[in-house]
């Protein structure tokens, strides 16, 4: 059974790095007919923030992204928390006790600081000068009797000699050991696990055959591995993601930005979107892994407007690039808008976006008696071209819901090269020339009849449409004026053809 994970620390909200992650296994586990677990790495409790696996749950929930196996649902591999698996960590940790492979440093933090500083004023590149490699069994024992606090550490020195497994993303990569820290620990003082050796041990118990994770992750790769073959496990396959940059190229995280996953949901941004943006973002571009024309032949491009559907069926790794990948916003916007389009088309889409909206419409306009859901979807139905997400539609079609305003500067401007006159006439004309469809209003063709009044009056149709245009909302861009007509509604149509007369 191909099994994936996505493993967050509960420090804060799920961020848009994180929610790619998520969706690069959740597209994987799907692709190749396999399953994926959320599992929560919550062993260094002074990071945890409360209410922070319930926002990571929720923004998973939000997205779209269901898990198979982890908190709230029960499981073969259950927990799920990490720091309810302690006991298994202390055994895998006693194995490499026993094996030679590890051993325990009761050196204090105050002698590893100095320690430190002795060993890089010497030019070395050692972090630690393995002063408690070589104690006996029984002053580790005497020691451990008395009380001392003790970490456990990896024996870099027993290491056996692997061929490291190629990385499904990178590929081969070069030995990169000279980067890690000296013996580095695996078991604090606390007995709490690092990283290090929970992540190892829990991928083996829980049978993770794929672990796609963040680039950040590539120098600890050799360190993992390391420990794999000390325990005698099979690793199992890697994939390291690049990250995810700004557009100014730095690095996208949770102290700069807006980048919580939450908060695009609060500024109406659909989640459909949300995942077809961050998919993208790096998918499509074949490299050296990708041998055949086929693979760049469907590698989509940065807009690609794709269901969740067709991501499981053409999400490729061989087609994930390299490098690091600008998360633009421009691109959002362009995907949300195609994304809205599409679920207008659907059936059930007009009424289940105009319930989505409804709260927001009703707290914008809370004295309008008109923001019923019907009439909320007959709005969506003539402004969605110009919709790019659904929070905007208060701002773009306030119009529809409460009078217009015509004391506005664009309102004014809009009448610059028209005289009162012309106005007043133009809206009286059309008045009575709207009154003539009163009995058929859902069906007649105001196009026609506008057209009829221009060449009645004798003035350009440009300018009659910016008068009417003018009046029934005092706004210069929006939908057709016979759209908007036909929204109004006969009576308030008319009615606001004869506020503008007054107020002009």
């Amino acid at each position: 059974m191909v099994l994936l994970r996505f493993a967050p620390s509960p420090t804060g909200a799920l961020h848009l790095g994180g929610l790619r992650t998520a969706l690069y296994n959740y597209l994987y586990a799907r692709k190749l007919g396999g399953k994926w677990i959320l599992r929560i790495e919550d062993t260094d409790a002074t990071r945890a923030v409360p209410g922070a696996v319930d926002g990571i749950r929720q923004a998973l929930e939000w997205s779209g992204l269901e898990y198979d196996h982890g908190p709230g649902k029960s499981g073969p591999h259950a927990p799920y928390f990490q720091s309810e698996r302690l006991d298994l960590y202390h055994v895998y940790a006693n194995k490499l006790l026993e094996s030679g492979h590890a051993y325990r440093c009761f050196c204090s933090p105050e002698s590893l600081s100095a320690t430190r500083e002795r060993l890089a004023r010497t030019g070395s590149n050692s972090t630690y000068d393995k002063a408690c490699l070589n104690l006996t069994e029984e002053e580790v024992a005497r020691r451990v009797r008395a009380g001392e606090k003790s970490v456990i550490r990896l024996n870099d020195g027993r290491l056996p000699e692997r061929c490291s497994p190629p990385d499904l993303i990178f590929g081969h990569l070069r030995d990169a050991h000279a980067s890690l820290p000296t013996d580095p620990v695996l078991l604090k003082s606390d007995l709490f696990p690092t990283y290090h050796l929970a992540s190892v041990v829990d991928d083996h118990e829980m049978g993770i055959t794929h672990v796609l994770r963040g680039e950040e992750w590539l120098p600890s790769l050799p360190l993992h591995l390391d420990l794999y073959e000390c325990l005698s496990l099979k690793p199992p396959q890697f994939a390291h993601l690049p990250l995810l940059l700004n557009l100014d190229g730095t690095k996208m995280s949770k102290r700069k930005g807006d980048v919580q996953v939450m908060d695009y949901k609060h500024r109406g941004w659909e989640s459909r979107a949300i995942l077809n943006w961050l998919a993208l973002a790096g998918w499509g571009v074949s490299h050296e892994a990708a041998t055949t024309s086929s693979q760049q032949k469907h590698a989509p491009d940065s807009t690609a407007i794709m269901s969740l559907e067709e991501m499981i069926r053409e999400f490729d790794l061989s087609s994930v690039t390299h490098r690091r990948s600008v998360l633009d916003p421009q691109k959002l916007g362009y995907i949300n808008k195609r994304h809205l389009m599409h679920a207008m088309e659907s059936p059930d889409g007009p009424r289940v976006l105009a319930e989505s909206v409804h709260t927001l419409v009703k707290e914008a306009f809370p004295h309008s008696s008109h923001t019923a859901v019907s009439y909320v979807q007959d709005v969506l139905a003539v402004v969605q071209s110009r919709l790019i997400k659904l929070n905007d539609l208060p701002l773009i079609a306030g119009y529809f819901f409460v009078e217009p305003d015509y004391t506005t500067d664009e309102a004014q401007s809009m009448l610059k090269n028209t005289s009162p006159g012309v106005y007043d006439a133009v809206l009286r004309g059309v008045e009575d020339n709207l009154r003539t469809a009163q009995d058929s209003w859902n069906t007649a063709d105001f196009v026609a009849l506008l057209h009829e009044e221009t060449a009645r009056i004798g003035c350009k149709s440009k300018q009659l449409m910016t008068i009417v245009r003018h009046a029934l909302t005092a706004a210069k861009n929006g939908p057709g004026v016979a759209d908007i007509m036909r929204v109004l509604g006969m009576e308030r149509t008319l009615e606001r053809l004869k506020n503008a007369r007054a107020d002009r």
